[in-house]
């Protein structure tokens, strides 16, 4: 009897909460739908270019699944990989092929590689089935041979990782400053809602500033990941990402009324993100999903830190990423502000 009533009292609190309840139902639904989504898309097509290739060369590579783009010369083929609408391009050095790969993305390079390596077997086969395949020579643009998947993905996890504890503590401490009455009794003095929030972001902040410092030195020089560009450039994103996750945070915890409650959003804010980072192939998932991920504050983020860490860009590379994860935390920040009114009018 006592078994069967602690049962009872445990699904009334269940069905009381609606939140909880559409959360169960709903989160598992929508994160293995974009699971589906992200990993059923088509398969990677490389994009490869060609200077000065004959004709039956380039439709062999076009034929064995590639996106083949002509160039009239290698500064306009350089160009194209500098931009990434190329992955690698083709020229011919003597029979010698010569291969320059955009290199930043290891199972890119892969993809070429096995491509243009399966071209010329089959060019060698049909012309003298007794003699050796041309064995085309690689060069990078970024990174090298040696470059391992782990330096591909880490500026991505950089950002991850950073958004999402920040995230997580800010909302849960901001959530606990207004269950506990401190906020009501904030709301209460003279201060304005823009001063209280900006207090609060600030104080935060210092100690995302020191999480900013660590993460980014703990990378790059305990676990040796591959860094081109400038530090400084690294931790003014991971700052910026952070500063987006604490003031995104801080709003959402206002819809929460429970710590339970805020850990609730980490499938519907944090998941999502993370499939549109960047950490899966973007260009293999249709048009309509990669759209999304200009919603995503964490792509640009992790766009900004492999354009720096891997490519050894400069600010013209990282200033339209800086400007808009700039632009969220002011958004995230305003709406925090008419948020509190909800609270208490002032």
């Amino acid at each position: 009897m006592r078994i069967r009533a602690l049962i009872i009292r445990i699904l009334r609190q269940f069905i009381r909460d609606k939140r909880t309840m559409a959360l169960m139902i709903a989160a598992p639904l929508l994160i293995l739908t974009l699971m589906y989504l992200v990993f059923n898309g088509d398969t990677y097509v490389p994009k490869i270019g060609t200077v000065g290739v004959p004709a039956n060369l380039s439709a062999a590579v076009a034929q064995n699944g590639a996106s083949v783009t002509e160039y009239s010369s290698v500064t306009e083929a350089e160009a194209a990989l500098e931009s990434r609408k190329a992955d690698a391009y083709l020229t011919l050095d003597g029979q010698k092929p010569q291969v320059k790969l955009e290199g930043s993305d290891p199972s890119r390079n892969r993809a070429v590689m096995l491509l243009l390596q399966k071209t010329f077997q089959t060019q060698a086969a049909a012309m003298a089935p007794a003699a050796a395949a041309p064995v085309p020579v690689f060069n990078y643009l970024h990174g090298s041979a040696d470059m391992a998947s782990f330096d591909s993905f880490g500026p991505v996890l950089i950002g991850v990782f950073a958004f999402f504890f920040v995230f997580l503590i800010s909302g849960i401490s901001f959530l606990k400053e207004r269950t506990s009455g401190t906020l009501e009794r904030l709301l209460a003095t003279p201060l304005r809602r823009w001063e209280i929030v900006a207090g609060y972001i600030a104080g935060f902040g210092i100690f995302t500033l020191l999480q900013a410092v660590l993460i980014a030195w703990y990378c790059i020089q305990v676990l040796g990941m591959l860094m081109v560009g400038s530090f400084w450039y690294v931790l003014l994103i991971t700052l910026l990402l952070s500063v987006t996750a604490l003031s995104f945070g801080t709003f959402l915890s206002a819809f929460a009324n429970t710590e339970f409650q805020m850990v609730q959003f980490i499938p519907l804010v944090i998941v999502p993100q993370v499939f549109f980072s960047g950490l899966f192939d973007l260009e293999s998932m249709s048009g309509w999903l990669r759209w999304l991920s200009h919603l995503m504050p964490l792509k640009y983020g992790a766009d900004a830190l492999r354009n720096v860490m891997i490519r050894g860009q400069g600010w013209d590379a990282i200033a339209v990423d800086v400007y808009v994860l700039l632009g969220l935390s002011l958004f995230f920040m305003a709406a925090n502000v008419l948020a509190l009114r909800k609270h208490r009018k002032i």
